[in-house]
């Protein structure tokens, strides 16, 4: 008896060590794909005119937010469609307050926003949100209610695609520059590499936190959650590195309005989404409170260090009060 507890043991210690390399090769895979899908993005973006906040916003917001799309039509098609908005509601707290503060604090002095975009994007924000909210309240989204928001999205696109062809930077008529064939080919193997880098890394850590006895509630609603906003931390960091922090604002606001607004769109072609009390009770309203005061702190067009010192503390106290 004692030999077979002991072998189980043991079972369990090599387990546990497969799956911390797992996420450690994950993660590399994850961070080195994310470097080079923000360069390619950056000379398509510029290929086409777009502003560095715009490409932040629609190309690689959106690429960084496939992980969180394709996690939740697969919780749908296997029948636990309740896993979807914890993961949207749990990756857009960690977007704005643990990924814009790390950006920050990275950084290390302040980002500036750009005047021009500003103010439309953090009022998307606002509206996104509060169409998931409307949405979501009574614990149940259907494809009538979440293809509201897809059209929304729509619109945000449109906009941003004329203000970046009218941007405000000087442009040079007589220069047509060639199609950037090859960072098309970098940007699609690098959303291959996130994507998958990104799959494991979320599975070697449900399964650390299973071997660690550590509660399904907290998986699910922060190493999952953690887990799929992991690309826009890594993209962030690398764009922050390249000196390019307007970009790494940018890929948060996207990757929220992209979240909330289309994911639940896409996800219910699939099936009804199922909204659990525990999350309207306190998840939702927290990532409501989250929009209202990354808007108000950003208005003023940057983040400072401090303020995002303020956002890591926040997202350490929802972590907190989840654990508990």
């Amino acid at each position: 008896m004692i030999r077979r507890l002991e072998k189980e043991t043991q079972n369990r210690q090599v387990i546990l060590a497969i799956n911390i390399l797992i996420f450690i090769l994950s993660l590399a895979i994850l961070l080195i794909a994310a470097n080079f899908f923000t360069r390619s993005a950056e000379a398509i973006g510029q290929w086409l005119k777009f502003p560095p906040f715009v490409i932040g916003v629609f190309i690689v917001g959106i690429g960084t937010s496939l992980p969180e799309l394709v996690s939740g039509i697969i919780s749908v098609t296997g029948g636990t469609s309740e896993i979807v908005p914890g993961n949207i509601i749990g990756a857009n707290i960690s977007n704005l307050l643990l990924v814009t503060g790390l950006a920050v604090v990275i950084n290390r002095k302040p980002i500036n926003l750009g005047s021009g975009h500003i103010a439309i994007d953090l009022h998307f924000l606002l509206g996104g949100f509060f169409t998931f909210y409307i949405i979501a309240y009574d614990g149940r989204i259907d494809l009538l209610e979440a293809s509201i928001g897809v059209c929304l999205f729509i619109v945000y696109s449109i906009y941003l695609i004329k203000s970046g062809n009218t941007s405000e930077q000087p442009m040079v008529a007589s220069v047509k520059k060639k199609i950037p064939v090859k960072s098309f080919i970098i940007l699609l193997i690098a959303a291959v590499g996130i994507y998958f880098g990104a799959d494991y890394t979320v599975s070697s850590l449900s399964s650390i936190a299973e071997a660690a006895s550590i509660p399904k509630s907290i998986i699910a609603l922060t190493v999952l959650s953690l887990g799929t906003t992991l690309p826009e931390l890594a993209v962030n960091i690398s764009a922050i590195r390249q000196g390019k922090a307007e970009m790494a604002i940018g890929n948060v606001l996207g990757s929220c309005i992209f979240n909330t607004l289309v994911i639940p769109g896409v996800v219910t072609l699939f099936g009804p989404i199922t909204v659990p009390e525990t999350l309207l009770s306190f998840s939702l309203p927290v990532m409501a409170a989250c929009g209202i005061l990354f808007y108000l702190l950003a208005h003023d067009k940057k983040v400072s260090v401090w303020e995002g010192l303020l956002f890591v503390c926040i997202y350490a106290l929802f972590i907190i009060k989840i654990a508990v």
